[in-house]
C-alpha cells in the first residue's frame, strides 16, 4: 500500500467514525439541548453519552459545565444526566441533589445508595 494508499484510508476512516462538532459555542449548546431534549421520562444517560449523542465527542465535562448553567425556568430534564458508573454527581443534601433525587424517584427510578441501575434505567435510543 502506497503512502497515500494509506493517509486516504485513514481520512476515509476519520469521516466515516466522527462528525465534527457544532463550529460555535451557541450551536454546541443548541446540540446538546435537542440531544437532552429527546431523553425520555423513566430514563438515564451519562454525561459522555449525552455528549456523544450531540456529536460533540468526548465532552462530558463540557456538559457538565452547560447543564450546571442552564437558564433560569429551562424545562430540559437536565435531573436524567448521571455519572457513567451510575452515581449521581449532585450532593446529597444541596438543592439541586435533592431536586434531582426527587424527580428521578417521581420517574420511577430507583436509587440504591444514590446510584441509578444503568443497565434497567439506560436510554439506548
Amino acid at each position: 500500500m502506497s503512502n497515500q494508499e494509506y493517509e486516504e484510508q485513514q481520512k476515509g476512516r476519520q469521516h466515516a467514525c466522527s462528525n465534527p462538532p457544532p463550529a460555535s459555542a451557541a450551536a454546541r449548546r443548541e446540540a446538546l439541548y435537542l440531544s437532552l431534549a429527546q431523553v425520555p421520562s423513566g430514563c438515564v444517560v451519562s454525561y459522555g453519552q449525552l455528549a456523544a449523542m450531540a456529536g460533540l465527542g468526548r465532552a462530558a465535562r463540557w456538559v457538565g459545565r452547560t447543564l450546571s448553567q442552564l437558564p433560569e425556568g429551562s424545562t430540559l430534564p437536565w435531573h436524567r444526566v448521571i455519572t457513567a458508573n451510575g452515581h449521581l454527581s449532585l450532593p446529597q443534601g444541596s438543592l439541586s441533589g435533592d431536586e434531582q433525587r426527587q424527580r428521578l424517584r417521581e420517574e420511577g427510578i430507583c436509587l440504591t445508595n444514590d446510584r441509578v441501575d444503568i443497565r434497567r434505567h439506560g436510554w439506548r435510543p
